[in-house]
């Protein structure tokens, strides 16, 4: 019983709105926004827990974000779990996304992990990364064993699987097309938001096009990968519509294919009309929460887009 009462945890709010926790006799945690002077023992601890990566993998991605402009209100990395030293760790992306003339904020919800000494306590850190009102949250690479504690925390699977398109081959004809890279592309005022997103993603490595119609340009970016872990593909992570890909399928496939990447691969929910492929269950659906449910082909400034994750 003794054991039991050493262990019972008092909660206390404290400014700001971060959370402390003091076990009687235990050290004091809390949890906060990640700072800047945090990058190197949050590389640290993020190396530890996911023993695939190398510490200058979460180092990049840390620099990556450090160039990410801020937003008023909102962690620019994500928060930590802290005792004497950091335990815990969840790094957040947020992006403001514009859409017929209204914007809204979206906070991809990515890597994180907790010492196992201290992952009862994980639920305050996600509690506290999931408290931004107004803001849309996805989860896009979930652990198959976290899928009922997602639903638990409020999320809906957005899209089941992908369709694994060959879209060179496609028959359907658009004349006066023509596909340039984004950075030969002189946009409109119309195309400028859509052309900031183009080449914001240029620099994360993505290969990201305008495909050109006589009344107007269409865009579009993909982020290199394989499938099978051998054959050259890339991945649609933006575009205005899911359709627009299905209709330039063609010229926009074989400007990809003769660049080395003859599949793409599209978040789906089924087969996908008008494209040759297939349709793959994922083993790891997307969820979101939130007001605005993510657009199928729009994975821009996220862990896929920025990182290859």
């Amino acid at each position: 019983m003794k054991r039991c009462l050493s262990w019972i945890i008092r909660f206390e709010y404290i400014s700001f709105g971060n959370l402390a926790m003091s076990a009687y006799g235990a050290t004091t945690l809390r949890v906060r926004q990640i700072g800047e002077a945090d990058i190197q023992p949050v590389a640290d601890l993020l190396a530890r827990g996911f023993r695939d990566r190398p510490r200058q993998f979460w180092l990049s991605i840390m620099g990556c974000l450090t160039k990410r402009p801020p937003f008023a209100g909102l962690p620019k990395y994500g928060y930590l779990l802290e005792a004497d030293r950091i335990v815990g760790v969840i790094l957040q992306i947020f992006s403001n996304q514009c859409s017929d003339g209204k914007s809204a904020i979206r906070c991809n919800v990515s890597s994180w992990y907790v010492e196992p000494t201290f992952r009862s306590y994980a639920s305050l850190l996600v509690a506290k990364a999931l408290s931004h009102r107004d803001v849309t949250y996805l989860n896009i690479t979930p652990s198959p064993n976290t899928l009922p504690i997602l639903e638990a925390q409020g999320y809906s699977q957005y899209s089941s699987g992908i369709f694994v398109a060959v879209p060179a081959l496609q028959v359907r004809r658009e004349t006066g097309v023509q596909v340039v890279k984004a950075a030969k592309h002189r946009p409109s005022r119309d195309e400028q938001v859509d052309q900031n997103v183009l080449m914001d993603h240029v620099a994360y490595g993505c290969i990201s096009l305008w495909c050109k119609t006589a009344e107007r340009a269409y865009p579009f970016v993909f982020r290199p990968s394989v499938v099978k872990g051998i054959i050259p593909s890339a991945q649609l992570v933006y575009c205005r519509d899911v359709d627009n890909f299905v209709r330039f399928a063609g010229p926009v496939g074989r400007h990809l294919a003769l660049h080395g990447r003859p599949l793409v691969s599209i978040d789906s929910n089924g087969r996908i009309p008008g494209l040759i492929g297939k349709y793959l269950d994922a083993k790891m659906p997307k969820y979101f929460r939130g007001a605005d449910r993510p657009r199928l082909g729009d994975l821009a400034y996220t862990e896929t887009a920025m990182f290859g994750i």
